[in-house]
């Protein structure tokens, strides 16, 4: 089994940041940080095209939280993208009888 120790995220956004969206990275996840930073520059020029602005960062992830489940939580501070993995905000739970 793979080990998935960064995410790519990129967001599309609009020329002066006020709205973004996330954009499909080429290749979202990879085996180490380096790979995924040496692959940020390429990924960000094939999706020029699909934003005025468009921005992307690499997201460490803790392996040990490769068998829950994530969320990525962002936001544009300073004309940045800042991004991280965390758990999920909301947990539901069911009683069953």
């Amino acid at each position: 089994m793979e080990h998935i120790a960064a995410v790519l995220f990129i967001v599309g956004c609009s020329p002066d940041l006020a709205q973004c969206r996330e954009l499909p990275a080429p290749t979202p996840i990879f085996e180490t940080s380096e790979d995924c930073t040496s692959e940020q520059p390429f990924a960000l020029e094939d999706l020029a095209g699909r934003a005025p602005r468009v921005l992307g960062t690499c997201i460490a992830v803790d392996p040990a939280m490769e068998e829950e489940d994530g969320e990525i939580v962002w936001s544009i501070t300073d004309g940045r993208l800042q991004a991280s993995v965390e758990k999920p905000s909301v947990m539901i739970a069911a009683n069953t009888p």
